[in-house]
């Protein structure tokens, strides 16, 4: 990581910085993509959650619970990360440009790339790459893919630009009404309820709903942290909690939360049937294993975004060459990722490797792959415009 500091471009002094300007805020985006990239390469081969393509070998207890661990750590904080400097961003924009040109551009920088995917990255990838799709031509398989609806449900990982989209726009109506977030100062007392509040709304939207469900490809569990994420971004903004704040206050706070969801994750594993395989309980419904499960998933999600927070601005507030064509391309890989990490996928098929090692593996080869075609294809493609 060390290599992201070395280039041309200099620290900007905390008074001076502007929201344009927070390179340790470009660092983290690029950073959490590269992690969606590694939990998708963990699906294809983990016995845990759904992607396009799975090729799932027969793995051990051990193996099994590395990845159950993994994926619901990286589940429980990574794209809340994302929603949260979504909410800052907003909260500077709408102040610049009004409803009008905000809304405008949410419109074409989010809903643009949605219904590219949606219409044409996604059915090529399924077609020809997932073969989920059935027989009968790509032409054939599409026009039925309108005309069921199917396509409302395509959104694949582009969910997050969609819910992006629908948050941005109510935000935006919020706005015109004349509310403005308040300036609050940050707390620990704040902190805490906000874990509270998080824990709390998700564990019962998780009793009514059942896990399985989705709505354009989002567990509806998951909303919950995703708003109230947006919302403390917004917040950040009007108090300056980005760059206001001393590392020391973040990397207490982190520190505190992670260490007591470490200590509930133990529980939540010896006692919740995690050591026996038996995962119904984790996923939702009225009992304590759930509650806890959401408490956990809270405390990660603040305590990950503190310590990001913190260490980024500390360590990572530069940008090299390196680091600098990373952050350009961070939304093209998020975009065109799937089919290039499916290829991969496939072309590994036959490889003799464990399936943590394929994993690791195939998270390398995506990364290089899919910010490959972004910086040399997609950028100098009619694309670049929405990328």
């Amino acid at each position: 990581m060390a290599d992201i500091s070395i280039g041309t471009t200099t620290r900007t002094a905390a008074a001076t910085r502007t929201p344009s300007r927070m390179l340790f805020i470009d660092n983290i985006r690029w950073s959490m993509i590269i992690l969606v990239l590694s939990m998708h390469a963990a699906d294809t081969y983990s016995p845990f959650g759904n992607w396009y393509y799975v090729d799932r070998q027969k793995i051990g207890f051990g193996t099994a619970l590395f990845f159950g661990i993994y994926q619901s750590f990286l589940q429980a904080f990574f794209m809340a990360v994302l929603f949260c400097i979504a909410g800052y961003f907003a909260a500077s924009s709408f102040d610049r440009k009004g409803l009008s040109a905000f809304a405008r551009d949410r419109l074409f920088r989010l809903g643009v790339p949605t219904l590219v995917y949606m219409f044409v990255i996604g059915p090529l990838t399924q077609y020809f790459l997932s073969h989920s799709w059935g027989n009968g031509g790509f032409g054939h398989q599409w026009l039925t893919h309108l005309r069921d609806g199917e396509w409302l449900s395509e959104t694949g990982p582009m969910w997050f630009c969609a819910v992006l989209l629908l948050f941005s726009l109510l935000y935006g109506l919020i706005r015109l009404s004349g509310w403005q977030e308040r300036m609050v100062a940050l707390s620990g007392p704040l902190v805490a309820v906000f874990v509270v509040v998080m824990a709390t709304t998700t564990f019962a939207v998780r009793v009514v709903v059942p896990g399985g469900a989705s709505v354009l490809n989002v567990h509806p569990g998951d909303l919950p942290q995703y708003v109230l994420m947006f919302a403390a971004g917004a917040y950040g903004y009007r108090g300056n909690w980005m760059i206001g704040l001393v590392d020391r206050s973040y990397l207490r706070w982190g520190a505190l939360a992670l260490a007591i969801s470490a200590a509930l994750f133990a529980a939540l594993v010896l006692f919740g049937g995690g050591l026996e395989g038996d995962t119904a309980l984790y996923g939702g419904g009225f009992n304590p294993v759930s509650a806890g499960m959401c408490l956990w998933e809270a405390l990660v999600c603040v305590g990950m975004g503190f310590l990001l927070l913190a260490v980024y601005r500390r360590y990572f507030d530069t940008q090299g060459l390196l680091a600098n064509w990373l952050s350009d391309n961070a939304f093209g890989v998020y975009l065109i990722h799937p089919p290039i990490l499916i290829g991969f996928a496939l072309l590994m098929h036959g490889l003799l490797l464990p399936a943590l090692a394929k994993a690791l593996l195939l998270t390398v080869l995506a990364a290089i792959g899919s910010f490959s075609v972004s910086g040399f294809i997609l950028r100098r493609s009619p694309l670049r415009a929405i990328i």
